[in-house]
């Protein structure tokens, strides 16, 4: 009996212990990349098509390919917005954009009766030290004295701009050059394009540069056959290929691996797992190390491969062996395009790029996501072992892309369409916990940008059922995975970035898109879709199943009348009914929207509930 007595209470002790493990606040770690393509990576192309190449060609992600065998991958996960700023606010808030109010590259302010604390916020509260490096692109500010200033969204915040003005990268802006090379110029100029070489020579590009200051022409032109720089241009709309143009296609790194900007990232990110309780430097900025008292919220934001692409050298030379298969724009596809669609392509129009351009720009692309994903390597390994180093549990979070870009798809070299190829970024999730998020586990369910923030917060001990926490729109990866969250049967976005106001609704087997009011007025006329004719919505309607690269609209093709009309009033009624919230962020500017200084909220409602998952469509045959 008395030995009895003594197990019990062993095996009491022991269950304690356990339990108390699993409760552990987890380190987290929130890796997020730029204007990636989901088909970069092999892992998602096999769980989609069955193959590991991409539809264009040989891909490569080992370290990612990884992270997908450790752990469990959303596959059918899409973004919010094709934007950089707003896709990030929706991540970042845990909210749609039509409730938000943050529908495109505005600033807003954290001031209004429909503001909530971000997730790092929240994780401060429940006890963690945030840290955030590299690219942030959520342009929130907080009032003080009717000014709009910087809110600190993160504690320790190594952020791009500290990077660039420590003068650390291959590339950036200068805000004020007054001297080049010795030669001081005739007036200062501001925010100036420049290319550092690994020997520090700096090269900058500037037309008005050059034109005043003559002696230093010709710089832009050396440093363009120099780096084998491949620029965007536009036939259509009468520009020309030119050394002064925006937006780098393609090209060789002026730096090696590692001294990138997403290679300085990575370093400053091990350096800060490595510096514990200590100081350290990023350039000549002084930043405090890791705090080995709190359990740790780390945000990586990486620039590969938004432009400029330039891969490091040994990376782009060994992806210049491989040939592409570019797609296509036809005559066809263009005339049945929604009208914002077609704007968007004119915008961006590739398809007349020469073949050589053509496989350049695809090419590097793929060498520069390849490079990055070297870099998310060395990334998750130090974060593990610092982790495992302190018996802490950890969980990190992978996103591919804050949305997708197109390499000639649609005949377009762009973003911010709800296109497939711009709007479909899976997520990994790997835990300690394999219970939680079991290894090589693909969900198939539908998943949304706005499932990250209840995930993680859910994750380090939130009661996100709470009232605290209702403002929130996504649902639980873990219990998604588990089957104990509600099943989609669509996911939705707006966003009004290029291609103007616009909302989206996709299903298993269609992508239906409108317009959703005349302009970007926010608050004026916010009911204008509920009463406009199907024509002025200017409608996208494309049946996947059968179309998977979207080329037919069958908006206007009357076999599809009934599907059109069920997803229109499904999507409007969410989107427009449902708790939309629009605000004028700035002032009087409406569109602008720079002051971040408005806190007027225009709230529509008259549909509240719309938005419950499901949605049962007319059968086609």
């Amino acid at each position: 009996m008395k030995n009895r007595l003594v197990i019990g209470v062993l095996c009491f002790l022991g269950f304690f212990k356990i339990g108390y493990a699993q409760e552990k606040q987890p380190n987290v770690l929130w890796v997020l990349t730029d204007d990636q393509r989901y088909d970069a990576i092999p892992a998602f192309n096999k769980m989609l098509h069955g193959r590991e190449n991409s539809a264009l060609g040989y891909v490569e992600s080992p370290n990612v390919d990884r992270l997908s065998e450790m752990g469990t991958t959303f596959i059918n996960t899409y973004c919010q917005a094709q934007g950089c700023a707003p896709s990030r606010a929706s991540m970042h808030t845990g909210r749609y954009p039509f409730r938000s109010g943050i529908y495109q590259f505005e600033y807003f302010n954290n001031n209004t009766d429909n503001s909530y604390p971000l997730l790092p916020e929240e994780m401060v509260k429940l006890g963690y030290q945030t840290l955030h490096v590299g690219k942030l692109g959520v342009r929130i500010r907080t009032l003080k004295n009717n000014n709009a200033v910087k809110f600190p969204v993160y504690q320790v915040d190594i952020d791009s701009k500290i990077i660039e003005n420590e003068g650390l990268p291959e590339w950036g802006k200068e805000s004020v050059v007054k001297e080049v090379n010795g030669v001081k110029l005739k007036k200062p100029l501001k925010n100036v394009t420049y290319f550092k070489d690994a020997d520090g020579t700096i090269y900058y590009k500037s037309e008005v540069l050059e034109k005043e200051n003559p002696q230093l022409s010709g710089m832009a032109k050396e440093a363009f056959d120099k780096y084998e720089l491949f620029y965007k241009y536009n036939k259509k709309k009468g520009q020309p290929q030119s050394v002064f143009n925006k937006g780098v296609l393609a090209g060789v790194s002026p730096q090696p691996y590692g001294k990138t900007r997403d290679g300085h990232y990575t370093t400053s990110f091990v350096n800060f797992l490595e510096n514990e309780n200590k100081q350290f430097k990023v350039g000549e900025t002084i930043f405090g190390g890791v705090n080995s008292s709190k359990p740790l919220f780390a945000h990586i934001g990486y620039d590969f491969p938004h432009t400029p692409v330039l891969p490091p050298k040994e990376y782009r030379d060994r992806f210049q062996k491989y040939s592409y298969d570019i797609p296509e724009l036809t005559k066809e596809e263009f005339k049945k395009m929604a009208k914002a669609f077609q704007k968007r392509v004119n915008l961006s129009y590739s398809d007349d790029y020469t073949d050589v351009e053509k496989q350049k720009m695809v090419q590097d692309y793929y060498a520069f996501c390849a490079y990055g994903d070297a870099l998310i390597g060395e990334a998750v390994d130090a974060f593990i072992d610092y982790s495992e180093s302190k018996k802490q549990p950890w969980l990190i979070v992978y996103v591919c892309g804050d949305h997708g870009w197109k390499l000639n798809e649609h005949g377009s070299i762009a973003k911010n369409t709800p296109w497939e190829i711009d709007s479909h970024n899976p997520i990994i999730v790997v835990s300690s916990d394999k219970k939680k998020f079991p290894k090589g586990k693909v969900v198939r369910d539908f998943t949304e940008f706005v499932d990250i923030a209840p995930t993680i917060l859910n994750a380090a001990g939130a009661d996100i059922y709470s009232n605290s926490f209702k403002h929130l729109d996504g649902l639980d990866l873990e219990k998604v995975v588990s089957g104990n969250a509600s099943v989609r049967d669509y996911v939705i976005g707006e966003s009004h970035h290029g291609i103007g106001p616009r909302a989206y609704i996709r299903t298993k087997d269609y992508m239906f898109s409108v317009k959703t009011r005349p302009n970007s007025k926010r608050g004026i006329k916010m009911d204008w879709a509920m009463n406009a004719s199907y024509q002025d919505l200017d409608p996208a309607l494309y049946h996947t199943k059968k179309d998977p690269q979207e080329i037919d609209n069958l908006a206007f093709n009357s076999k599809y009348n009934k599907i059109a009309m069920q997803l229109k009033e499904k999507l409007l009624n969410i989107v427009i009914g449902d708790g939309r919230s629009e605000i004028n962020w700035g002032g009087d500017n409406y569109g602008k929207n720079t002051k971040a200084i408005g806190t007027k909220v225009y709230k529509s409602n008259f549909a509240k509930g719309s938005h419950d998952f499901k949605l049962k469509l007319a059968n086609t045959k």
